[in-house]
């Protein structure tokens, strides 16, 4: 039965209007994750810093073969075109409304196409055609943000391709893109399973040398580092700059990916050394590239400076950080209210905070503010974090007064926004309960700390973690008010089980209550049981012995 897709009138786009090659079947590795990036949040992807501008490694177009699913291109040997030529259109139309905000007629789009082949699928017919059409709506819905919709359609997928064999035409791309949305989800096991057998599908179509299994070697290496087997995700990163270096040369931009990629699973190990050696080659391939002045390298720069501060070098980690923003903004290589420049800014502050130079800090952002003010309108959502962040910088500098007015203002805009009932409202609310218990408003503070522990349990659960955040600061201000200790003991314990539950032991909570129990007089064994308790943890975080004791 062949596979019929519904596409509803919709002006004819050429193919020089696709921005971004999709071509994804291990042949031209720019792939679905543009139409997705602008909508998803990068949470479950390394961070690849600032040195890349793409997310995938290019192919020579001239040297493709097989299929070309989601691709302009077509082959005349494999008698697909015309459903291929499909599912390109489906895909294009399902980016053009989603990129235009039409986001009701993207998913009427992709529903009716999903119950079009479910009848198929119902019939009985399980083949690629049915296969690639689950793939495309897939993606679409991933480009949605909608994860439900997509682990139900990749699951019937699996279905599918596991009764199907390797040399069939589109399998290789679609088993691509779904390790891919596998990754992004965060369900790596099943990423890796399905990139494995893409990458045995092109190694045996094109051999262990080519280009075109870099897709799967870095979607491979991406989930093995993820579940903890880095030593196997670094030969996997390794063997991709290997292929690329012996097809294109030792200084190619396409390096670039590779390479960052493993840079930043060197920095999460904490293995600075190496991942600077990784950075440093970046920057040495774009100012090869581009020359010093190029925006690119600024990007790499300040790349660079995250392997620098890992090494312990911070202050000549600020010092090239803050060359690479002025690389960067002499290039006009981005708008000034970029939200990448932002974060980048946003970095940097950091940077400042940790060196103990927090007037610094507290200008660079300040500057974010003002930027975001100046393009987005007082009060808009986006400066609540800026605001958030300067409130903190405050507080550090003892500067409690103001650093409860930016609190309040980020209550006000978020109270206007998101209303008083969402779990994200009760970030400044807590900071503001520290704040004002700072001030020696403890009364208020309490009932903001009380209110933040209602909806956290309401959105989070009694024990989860930022319950007992919220928990452990109303302990604090509970007992200065003196208030009764039995409650406080209890409140104290509860949060002590859910650091136990969640995190392992923590001395700290232990420590304090040792100090309620005494004062409550408790019995002399339970005291010095607990007490213990402190010890040993002592002994085995810090290497503390009885001297506290």
């Amino acid at each position: 039965m062949a596979a019929q897709l519904i596409h509803l009138r919709f002006p004819p786009r050429p193919l020089h209007s696709l921005s971004v090659p999709l071509r994804c079947v291990g042949r031209d590795y720019k792939v679905y994750t543009r139409l997705a990036a602008r909508r998803l949040t990068a949470k479950w992807f390394p961070k690849l810093r600032y040195a890349l501008e793409e997310e995938c490694v290019s192919c020579d177009v001239e040297n493709s073969r097989g299929s070309n699913m989601l691709d302009g291109t077509t082959n005349s040997l494999n008698g697909m075109d015309d459903f291929e030529g499909q599912l390109k259109n489906l895909f294009l139309e399902v980016k053009a409304k989603l990129e235009m905000g039409n986001k009701d007629d993207a998913v009427y789009l992709l529903q009716a196409n999903f119950e079009a082949v479910k009848e198929q699928i119902n019939a009985g017919f399980k083949g690629i055609e049915q296969a690639a059409i689950l793939d495309t709506l897939a993606l679409g819905y991933m480009g949605m943000g909608d994860f439900r919709t997509v682990e139900h359609l990749l699951n019937m997928l699996k279905d599918i391709v596991g009764d199907l064999h390797d040399d069939i035409p589109l399998m290789d791309s679609i088993l691509m893109h779904m390790g891919s949305m596998y990754n992004t989800m965060g369900k790596f096991e099943e990423a890796i399973c399905l990139y494995a057998r893409g990458l045995k599908i092109i190694e045996q179509e094109f051999g262990t040398c080519s280009p075109f299994l870099i897709t799967p070697l870095m979607g491979m290496a991406k989930a093995l580092g993820f579940t903890g087997r880095v030593s196997e995700a670094v030969t996997l990163y390794h063997r991709a700059i290997d292929i690329l270096e012996n097809a294109r040369g030792t200084e190619n931009e396409d390096l670039v990916i590779p390479l960052s990629a493993l840079g930043n699973l060197f920095i999460s190990e904490g293995k600075a050394t190496n991942a600077e050696d990784c950075f440093k080659r970046i920057l040495d391939i774009y100012r090869k590239i581009y020359g010093e002045d190029n925006g690119k390298v600024g990007m790499a720069m300040c790349s660079l400076s995250h392997a620098v501060c890992a090494k312990g070098n911070i202050n000549e980690a600020i010092s090239m950080y803050k060359s690479g923003l002025q690389v960067i903004k002499d290039a006009k290589y981005m708008a000034v209210n970029d939200d990448l420049l932002e974060k980048m800014r946003t970095d940097l502050a950091e940077l400042l905070h940790v060196a103990g130079r927090e007037q610094e800090s507290r200008e660079l952002l300040e500057e974010c503010l003002l930027i975001s003010e100046k393009h987005k309108g007082l009060e808009h959502p986006s400066s609540v974090t800026h605001l958030l962040n300067i409130a903190m910088s405050h507080s550090r500098s003892k500067n409690f007064v103001e650093a409860e007015r930016l609190l309040r203002t980020c209550l006000h805009i978020m109270l206007r926004t998101v209303g008083p009932k969402d779990q994200s409202i009760t970030v400044p609310m807590l900071h503001l309960a520290v704040t004002l218990y700072n001030l020696d408003r403890d009364e208020e503070a309490e009932r903001l700390a009380l209110e933040v522990v209602r909806i956290r349990e309401d959105a989070f659960g009694k024990e989860s973690l930022p319950v007992g955040e919220a928990l452990d600061c109303l302990v604090s201000i509970q007992m200065r008010l003196g208030k009764d200790d039995n409650d406080v003991l209890a409140t104290l314990k509860r949060v002590l089980n859910i650091q136990e539950k969640e995190m392992g032991f923590e001395s700290e909570a232990l420590d304090c209550l040792v100090s309620i129990q005494m004062r409550l007089g408790k019995d002399d064994n339970d005291v010095l049981a607990t007490l213990k308790r402190v010890l040993n943890i002592q002994e085995k975080e810090m290497g503390l012995r009885v001297k506290r004791l």
